[in-house]
């Protein structure tokens, strides 16, 4: 694919990354996501302003670009490409909060009369079952990944390790943890997709 002559020095190095993450070589994904990743979630906490949602913004940002990697085209810089997933997911995410919220200008009777239930934080029986149930799944489904993949997911979301914690675990660099539990997520979704297991 011809390369668009104005793009600078460094956007042509990112499409060279990007053609080797398109064929699954996974430092590449790795160099991407450090190239970019302050810079995208800097960005997404002046959206939010929230650590926590910037964070997983900014994951969640990646993830789609990367799932969807093949479809860049150098027509402009893959930052362009990059900030333009992070932003319009980021809006995504703002609007259905925003409707998720309840107007804290609304009195008692008012939230009564527009019909919005106060939404308990705590989990009714059912919907603890529900959650066991979808725990034991995913369990059964990590058994299928790759070892490697299978023990970062482990410690990501079984063992509660920060990414900092598994690169010193798994004697790895911090970007190829992320990049490598985006790969696995990927998978995981796959297979949970095709799966299509008895819960809601």
């Amino acid at each position: 694919m011809e390369v668009n002559p104005n793009l600078s020095e460094k956007a042509r190095h990112d499409y060279k990354l990007v053609q080797l993450a398109a064929n699954g070589d996974e430092k590449a994904y790795a160099e991407l996501l450090d190239r970019y990743r302050d810079a995208i979630y800097y960005m997404l906490l002046k959206m939010v302003n929230n650590k926590s949602d910037a964070e997983d913004l900014t994951i969640e940002a990646f993830g789609k670009a990367f799932k969807n990697i093949t479809q860049y085209t150098p027509n402009y810089a893959f930052s362009t490409w990059l900030f333009k997933i992070a932003t319009n997911n980021c809006i995504d995410f703002i609007r259905k909060k925003k409707g998720n919220m309840i107007s804290l200008d609304q009195t008692a009777d008012d939230q009564e009369s527009a019909g919005t239930p106060l939404q308990s934080n705590t989990l009714d029986p059912e919907e603890n079952m529900i959650k066991s149930q979808r725990v034991i799944l995913m369990r059964n489904v990590v058994k299928n990944l790759k070892p490697r993949y299978r023990a970062l997911v482990e410690l990501r979301y079984f063992k509660e390790y920060s990414y900092e914690e598994i690169a010193t675990e798994l004697n790895l660099p911090i970007g190829t943890v992320k990049a490598q539990l985006f790969r696995a997520r990927e998978l995981l979704y796959n297979i949970l997709k095709n799966s299509k297991p008895n819960i809601k």
